[in-house]
């Protein structure tokens, strides 16, 4: 697969502004490692080759051990998580599928038993960046190095 646009360079401002969305995202009051969950689930659900592998990286630099990440594919029969991680996880796939699930009230209130009013505005808009990293990133092909 060729890549098409390098949309790092071809329009800086655009790519400014994800970058301003990825570092409040940074300083949100949430665990890093959860963070890093949910980018990764974001990324197997839209089959980001790029996102997978930069997520996969950076959580094991922070210590998540390989076999949580393998199970992010199939984190609902895994039990490896915390409650508060399959919250976070069933609210990924939820506002990542959207147009599927129009974010259903039973998962909406399960995870509004893990996560405060803040806290869950913070998650939301953390999955709503990685998505539109993994939109970019699908889009115009980046591939993760070999």
């Amino acid at each position: 697969m060729q890549p098409r646009i390098d949309f790092y360079t071809a329009s800086p401002d655009a790519f400014k502004a994800m970058l301003a969305l990825e570092n409040a995202v940074t300083k949100l009051p949430l665990e890093r490692s959860l963070i890093e969950l949910v980018k990764l689930r974001s990324s197997v659900i839209n089959g980001c080759a790029f996102c997978i592998d930069m997520h996969t990286a950076d959580a094991m630099k922070d210590g998540e051990t390989p076999r949580r990440l393998f199970a992010v594919s199939a984190w609902r029969e895994a039990p490896f998580f915390s409650d508060r991680e399959r919250a976070a996880l069933a609210w990924t796939d939820a506002m990542t599928l959207i147009s599927e699930t129009h974010a259903p009230d039973d998962v909406f209130e399960e995870v509004s038993t893990q996560f405060s009013a803040k806290e869950l505005v913070d998650l939301t808009v953390a999955i709503n960046a990685i998505n539109g990293w993994n939109r970019l990133a699908i889009g115009f092909r980046k591939m993760p190095e070999a």
